[in-house]
């Protein structure tokens, strides 16, 4: 088994880096608006102790505030406008007074450790990126998301949605963030990277993934070779590497197809319920919260658009987690070369 376990369920352990600020979040994206996202922010505080700043409407948050008796207990800070879901992302960073662009704009000034967004993702991705700014050597940003695998460890999904049409210098780049998001966020010590293909033969695929397997051979780190659909959770490799097209289709039918056959278990009978919560639960929306936006020079977590209250209270977890562990920071300085704390 490569590295470790992650139970996606749990209070993940906290890091010895102490978070430099609260945890903004977005209340006005996602399909649900500040219902759902302030109720998932005040069962961030009180059940996780996650410090939570919220940025919306004001009005319209404090009323949900009020709704959970949590007046005065999170912080607001008023935008105006709501970049819609239907946002490719183009338009966004000009709407300066929206909650994405405000709410970036508080990280990158040093008054919150993360954010956190069930918005657009494409708009989220260019609101991230023009605030605070890619990486060095980072092309474009991508979302990594860890699916628990059959070997009993994790396997990154890079990229899960953040960049539809890639060049292949790009998903080249998408497998270096990831194997070293794998080493330095899941203690995986020699990571092994495969690119997702329709054949695990060498030269299999379009002209792209063609291309971007010969930019792989050359990278520094374990490339096992193009890998296949069923390989995704089998464990085979620790690191698997796509466009954010292909790797946003793959995680949602991940997660539809457990659903799916679990159901059909169930009504077979041939497991106990609380087995198929507990298997069902490792691949849930609500359960690993989101994707984490790598490649920036900050922290921010990217929830589902459908995310109910404990989806986005799972995603504060995690940002907490990823900026307490300076995960961005370490990131960024193994990536240069650098000696990561």
């Amino acid at each position: 088994m490569r590295g470790r376990s992650i139970d996606h369920g749990r209070a993940t352990p906290r890091p010895a880096h102490a978070a430099p600020g609260p945890v903004v979040v977005d209340a006005m994206g996602g399909d649900h608006g500040p219902a759902e996202t302030v109720r998932g922010a005040v069962s961030a505080v009180r059940d996780h102790g996650v410090p939570v700043t919220l940025v919306g409407r004001a009005g319209e948050v404090r009323r949900e505030l009020a709704r959970h008796g949590a007046a005065g207990e999170i912080g607001v800070v008023h935008a105006e406008d709501v970049v819609p879901m239907t946002e490719r992302g183009a338009g966004a960073a000009g709407q300066a007074g929206s909650s994405l662009v405000i709410g970036c704009g508080l990280v990158r000034r040093g008054e919150g450790a993360a954010f956190v967004s069930a918005g657009s993702t494409g708009a989220v991705v260019t609101c991230a990126m023009r605030a605070l700014g890619k990486a060095e050597g980072v092309l474009r940003p991508a979302l990594a998301v860890a699916l628990p695998n059959l070997a009993g460890g994790s396997t990154v999904l890079i990229d899960a949605g953040a960049t539809s049409d890639p060049t292949p210098e790009m998903i080249a780049r998408f497998a270096l963030l990831g194997a070293s998001y794998a080493q330095l966020a899941l203690g995986v010590a020699d990571p092994s990277v495969g690119l997702l293909s329709i054949g695990s033969e060498p030269g299999k695929g379009n002209r792209l993934t063609r291309r971007a397997e010969e930019l792989l051979h050359g990278l520094p780190f374990r490339f096992h070779g193009n890998i296949e659909g069923h390989d995704v959770l089998a464990g085979t490799v620790d690191v698997i590497a796509t466009d954010g097209f292909t790797g946003n289709v793959v995680l949602k039918n991940v997660e539809g197809s457990v659903r799916a056959a679990l159901t059909m278990v169930a009504q077979a009978g041939i497991a106990t319920p609380d087995r198929l919560r507990e298997v069902a639960g490792r691949y849930d929306p609500r359960t690993h919260g989101g994707a984490a936006l790598l490649g920036l020079n900050g922290t921010v977590v990217v929830a589902h658009g459908s995310s109910r209250a404990a989806t986005i209270a799972r995603a504060c977890v995690v940002a907490r987690d990823l900026a307490e562990g300076a995960v961005v920071t370490r990131l960024r300085d193994h990536l240069t070369g650098e000696p990561a704390p």
